[in-house]
């Protein structure tokens, strides 16, 4: 018999469905908490989803149980990023190599997936149930529902209950909690492009749609029902700001002058501005993850900003390695619990680097000459040695065999080498010529 029976996951979003579905498989009675009504049946607010890019971590993930090819089928493959300049010309970077591209999903339809997924398998979800306090000495939670108050005991809490995690919350008022959360100046608007009057997209739908305009973005990513989720990144306050975007008039003249070829296919700009919140861009580090039978998971325990789209395949990754331990460890939690957590802080402190890093290369880089140069010596050294020269983008995002911490030292032994490259006199012209090997060999 397992020493652990009955497990209590704190939030429904994505993270504690997929972890859910790996527990209910093992065995465990589990019991999933969420503040929020049940979305299959009710609409939830919107403007707040950013859709999600999958790749081969989070795919990896769900292939475990049994789920990749299903949600596969409501995915759009993006092959590439499309760039769009201030004029309206297009430039095409490719994210990897032929056949190599990221999955475009919608956050809530995977969400509504996962979760009825997790109930075939006899996982238990209570909504809008509240958590308004841990005890750890007694892995019991106090939930409240409606105007009730009630205490219940578990063998095992896990905290998966997102950036402003309530079990995380309980937690920072433990001793030697560490914990910070750093906003960026930036903040979201979610937007929309619809499908054209004859059904269709009216953008190239295999591709991640970037406007670049250096301290500001806008992004689109499609969707199955020929639209475009669209989402502004624009700093709070300052001369390009939300603060700025008071008026219809403003913002109808903001986005003339900057995303000219975006705003004539958006005629509900006003309606989605004036609807969809603003929302805040956060990164959060702590430690430690575990408290006596409780675990954080997930965004409880790193929350990212989403500009390497890894937040979720990170999420989904945690479950895959818990899973793992769990195997190796016979499901012996008091051993697997502190191996987990001191195995995945420092790929959540990569990984919540990387993705900082990453915004200034969507924002400021792309559409730099420069930049753009860079990356095509990196596409001709990984074409030429695949298997020694594997640029940063595709270590993390193709590569499951690889930690985030690994791939970012990687990347930035690349990034030393790129830039003596880089300073080669007349390179742009040399380029073509330059000794691949000698780079690559710089590695070792």
């Amino acid at each position: 018999m397992k020493e652990t029976k009955h497990i209590a996951i704190v939030g429904a979003g994505l993270v504690g469905s997929l972890l859910s579905i790996y527990l209910a498989k093992r065995g465990y009675k589990v019991s999933v908490y969420e503040r929020r009504l049940d979305m299959r049946k009710h609409l939830i607010e919107g403007g707040r989803s950013i859709n999600l890019a999958l790749s081969n971590r989070g795919i990896r993930a769900l292939e475990d149980v049994g789920m990749a090819e299903v949600l596969k089928q409501n995915a759009i493959p993006m092959h590439g990023r499309m760039i769009h300049d201030e004029s309206g010309r297009l430039n095409f970077q490719p994210y990897g190599k032929t056949g190599q591209f990221i999955n475009s999903v919608s956050r809530g339809g995977l969400n509504m997936v996962l979760m009825t997924e997790a109930e075939k398998h006899g996982v238990e979800f209570f909504f809008e149930h509240r958590c308004l306090a841990v005890d750890f000495s007694k892995t019991e939670l106090t939930l409240q529902e409606y105007e009730a108050v009630k205490h219940k005991s578990f063998d095992l809490i896990i905290g998966s209950d997102g950036a402003f995690s309530a079990v995380r919350g309980a937690m920072q008022f433990t001793d030697r909690f560490e914990y910070q959360q750093t906003f960026i100046e930036h903040g979201y608007k979610e937007l929309r492009i619809p499908a054209s009057d004859s059904g269709d997209y009216l953008l190239e739908p295999n591709a991640l749609h970037i406007w670049p305009r250096e301290s500001f973005m806008l992004i689109a990513l499609p969707n199955p029902d020929k639209t475009f989720t669209c989402t502004l990144f624009l700093p709070f306050e300052g001369p390009s700001s939300f603060a700025q975007l008071d008026s219809k008039e403003n913002i109808q003249a903001f986005f003339e002058k900057h995303f000219s070829d975006a705003v004539t296919m958006m005629p509900t700009l006003q309606e989605d501005f004036r609807d969809n919140a603003t929302a805040s861009l956060v990164t959060i580090r702590c430690y430690p993850w575990v408290k006596n039978k409780t675990l954080l998971i997930g965004d409880a325990s790193h929350g990212i900003v989403p500009f390497f789209g890894q937040g979720m395949n990170a999420g989904f990754e945690d479950c895959r390695v818990l899973n793992e331990l769990l195997d190796q460890y016979e499901d012996k939690w008091k051993k697997v619990l502190p191996v987990f957590q001191e195995l995945r802080k420092p790929d959540a402190d990569a990984i919540a680097q990387l993705a900082l890093d990453n915004f200034i290369e969507m924002r400021d880089l792309v559409a730099d000459e420069d930049f753009i140069l860079r990356k095509k010596i990196e596409a001709e050294l990984h074409e030429r040695y695949p298997d020694k020269w594997i640029p940063l983008y595709s270590r993390v995002t193709f590569r499951d065999d690889q930690r985030y911490s690994e791939a970012l030292a990687v990347g930035k032994k690349q990034k030393e080498i790129m830039d003596r490259v880089m300073n080669t006199p007349d390179i742009k012209n040399k380029w073509t010529s330059i000794n691949l090997e000698e780079i690559v060999n710089q590695l070792k």
